[in-house]
């Protein structure tokens, strides 16, 4: 009888439980500055200079300003400091990393054809790393609020006979079996549930409601983020120069990213009335993810000093793989006892589909013949666009809601400068990028600057930068009963080295 109940169940619920949600469609739709050093160092405003290999990630026909044919490497140190406030609890994090950031050549076609208006042709092929999600912080203080919350509103409304295991039914075999009839919901509430930190209001098998096994006060909690993976990108490059002043270019993009995420929560209280007063709580998240994407651009030379850049970039559409375990281990003070609710299982999700907003990018670029240049980029991306799909997934059009209600269009703004003295060139540049979010708060506003030196030694170029960047931001702790938020304050500098070789 239960069995058929089970399956009864699953038809209407399985598909309402999930794992995305709409920091994932943020974090797999924003990119940072990376690419060469040169590039680097004047804050990526080169969407009208071209002549750079990273310069073809922001306008493809930047490829058709090189001269002659090219390949440039690059590795970057990266180091990233989080300050936490949570409550009444304050923790510092850094890290650093060595990344090989980016690697690519084109070879350039010049026509010998003195007659036809097209003077060049050009193909190209650059790697580059769009995203690092490599990041780690501790929040930890004094909260009023517990994670019994989040079992709670996973429970309320699951019927307690889900919820116990019968005759020769270990924990694993209820959980796996929730995963795979009931959804993601209903094994937090099992856990919740075996684990002592709540409780059914009454014995009958077909109960729905619950109340918390904790007593009402303050709660000592320490939650731990580590992620490290990155996104990347493939770019396949071809471009033309028409006449002497207009210059074409298309990028077809081939995308992957793969993010790892490991979350800790401990949690105590010696509040009156806990049957519990230690929780720890253990996720772990994989993520895979491949993509495509087009990008068409052109720059037209307005003077002999002044160039205007057009490109229009697609959404990208991922296709993505994840997978998620859990743990949960609680003590009662009460009874001196400890509970390990482990289920060791690997939940492996329905693929589904992102589609990432388009962007479109705009610049100016402003040559003093051989003595330097000044260039600005403003770029247009409507991150409310974002959508996960199959949208007619009841969960999916859920968080496309969310969405759309809390995203709005970002805008990007980069200014660079070069100054050449003799086979010297000096750089610095600087830019700011909005918040994605409506309220500005989940995730504030960014601001960077830059600077660089390259030196041209003829057949080899050498290029060095440092760029720094930070931004505030409030994540939740859980998207769900646990809500409180950690005020991190974020600061991330890299010092770029490329070389670049005549080929």
């Amino acid at each position: 009888m239960k069995k058929l109940y089970f399956t009864v169940i699953a038809l209407m619920t399985i598909t309402f439980f999930q794992a995305q949600n709409i920091t994932d469609a943020v974090r797999y739709s924003s990119d940072q500055l990376s690419g060469t050093a040169r590039y680097r160092a004047m804050s990526g405003a080169f969407g009208a200079l071209g002549g750079d290999l990273s310069a073809i990630s922001i306008n493809p026909a930047g490829s058709a300003i090189f001269l002659n044919s090219t390949a440039t490497v690059t590795l970057s140190y990266n180091s990233r400091q989080n300050d936490t406030r949570y409550f009444n609890g304050i923790s510092s994090n850094e890290d650093s990393d060595i990344y090989f950031d980016q690697a690519g050549a084109v070879l350039v076609f010049n026509s010998t054809n003195d007659e036809t208006p097209w003077k060049k042709f050009v193909i190209g092929a650059n790697y580059s790393q769009n995203n690092s999600f490599d990041d780690s912080f501790v929040a930890q203080g004094s909260s009023t609020s517990s994670i019994d919350n989040y079992f709670l509103e996973y429970a309320n409304g699951v019927p307690l006979d889900l919820l116990e295991t019968v005759n020769n039914e270990t924990v694993s075999d209820l959980y796996l079996f929730l995963g795979e009839n009931e959804g993601y919901g209903a094994q937090q509430a099992f856990l919740g549930f075996q684990g002592f930190i709540i409780n059914p209001d009454n014995s009958d098998p077909n109960n729905t409601s619950y109340s918390s096994n904790l007593g009402t006060g303050n709660f000592d909690q320490q939650y731990s983020y580590i992620a490290t993976g990155l996104n990347g990108k493939f770019a396949f490059n071809f471009a033309t120069k028409y006449r002497d002043f207009l210059h074409f270019g298309i990028n077809l993009n081939a995308h992957f990213l793969n993010y790892d995420r490991a979350t800790r929560l401990v949690e105590q209280n010696t509040n009156t009335g806990s049957g519990t007063n230690e929780i720890i709580f253990t996720n772990n998240l994989s993520t895979t993810g491949n993509g495509f994407s087009l990008q068409l651009g052109t720059i037209a030379n307005v003077t002999d000093n002044i160039r205007l850049g057009l490109t229009y970039d697609t959404p990208t559409w991922y296709l993505i793989e994840e997978q998620a375990s859990q743990r949960l281990e609680t003590f009662s003070d009460e009874f001196n006892e400890s509970v390990n609710v482990n289920p060791n299982v690997i939940n492996v999700y329905p693929d589904y589909r992102l589609k990432t907003p388009g962007k479109l990018t705009g610049s100016l670029a402003v040559l003093f013949g051989d003595q330097g240049l000044i260039s600005f980029d403003y770029s247009y991306k409507d991150f409310s666009n974002t959508e996960l799909r199959p949208s007619n997934d009841p969960e999916f059009q859920f968080q496309n809601n969310l969405i759309s209600d809390n995203l709005k269009a970002a805008s990007t703004y980069k200014i660079g400068g070069e100054y050449r003295i003799q086979n010297w060139s000096l750089r610095g540049g600087y830019r700011f990028e909005e918040s994605p979010y409506e309220n500005d708060i989940s995730i504030g506003e960014l601001n960077g600057y830059s600077a660089g030196v390259g030196y041209d030694f003829g057949s080899i170029k050498a290029d060095l930068s440092y760029d720094h960047s930070s931004r505030t931001d409030n994540p939740e702790l859980y998207q769900v009963g646990l809500i409180n938020t950690a005020n991190i304050q974020r600061d991330f500098s890299s010092v770029v080295l490329s070389l670049s070789f005549g080929i």
